[in-house]
């Protein structure tokens, strides 16, 4: 059984190899991480840090890694070396000319009418959990971050330019008028405004007060 990691473990972060410490924390990073914070977390004299991951750039540089350590913008990060860059493109490319599954479909057009719209948000609209089928729609490039909700502090997403030339659309005013595609009046009588939750804010932000606990299923 691995020993849950407990506050008072921070203590022994001083105590561990730099190097393969650096390593750990660098794995996780999504924007550079500067000297100085490095240091800060490792609780090493940031004069140790910045030699021990200069030391580790050169080596990687040296074994001729599929990767680099680089110091951009100020701080450190781990890419992948130029030379293999056609095999990254190959597995990062492979299957996006496939055709979107109703899924896709489906969560790509809450976003464009509710945008910017957090995944919790879509999730509520659509009844599931949307995070895998929203991470294909930022891989193939239709959906981008759009800031944080000043509530919540949740990434809210938005539709790229690529989605409009895609769509052939000039810009999001040519979106088709939801009213056409939702049922009749008469269709829905007697049943509850959950009945129709396809793009009623009302009911996105009543859904959304739990921010999408409980959703059963989750579509990939």
């Amino acid at each position: 059984m691995t020993e849950q990691w407990t506050p008072a473990a921070a203590s022994d972060v001083a105590a561990l190899d730099l190097k393969p410490a650096l390593e750990a924390v660098l794995m996780v990073v999504d924007e550079p991480a500067t000297e100085e914070h490095l240091a800060k977390v490792l609780e090493r004299p940031r004069r140790e840090v910045a030699d021990a991951l200069r030391e580790l750039a050169d080596e990687y540089a040296t074994q001729g890694r599929g990767f680099e350590l680089r110091l951009v913008a100020g701080g450190w990060r781990y890419y992948t070396r130029p030379a293999y860059a056609a095999a990254v493109e190959g597995f990062v490319l492979d299957g996006q000319q496939a055709r979107l599954t109703q899924a896709a479909l489906e969560t790509l057009a809450v976003v464009a009418y509710r945008q910017p719209v957090s995944r919790s948000r879509v999730s509520a609209v659509r009844g599931v959990n949307c995070d895998g089928v929203m991470r294909t729609l930022l891989q193939r490039g239709l959906v981008e971050e759009a800031g944080t909700e000043p509530e919540t502090g949740a990434i809210l997403y938005r539709t790229t330019n690529y989605f409009l030339e895609r769509m052939g659309l000039r810009g999001l005013d040519e979106l088709p008028e939801l009213a056409p595609f939702l049922p009749e009046a008469d269709a829905v009588e007697g049943e509850s405004q959950e009945g129709v939750p396809s793009f009623d804010p009302d009911a996105v932000d009543a859904a959304d007060a739990d921010d999408g606990v409980g959703h059963s299923q989750t579509e990939l």
